[in-house]
């Protein structure tokens, strides 16, 4: 059976978020506007979505 991941992209700019959200935002891998990465769907990925989705955009990989 494979591995569950998740395709998470940054859709809004970090400017303006608290200093705690956009070192999440790096964490993730997101680097500028439009850039996409691939994790494995983790709880501890999902709490770092849960944190700042309103400036990401989550789809699911099969």
């Amino acid at each position: 059976m494979p591995d569950k991941k998740l395709k998470v992209t940054l859709t809004r700019s970090i400017i303006g978020l608290s200093p705690k959200q956009e070192a999440t935002v790096k964490a993730l891998g997101l680097r500028r506007i439009r850039h996409s990465v691939t994790h494995q769907d983790s709880v501890t990925v999902r709490g770092m979505i849960a944190k700042v989705v309103h400036v990401l955009e989550v789809t699911r990989e099969a």
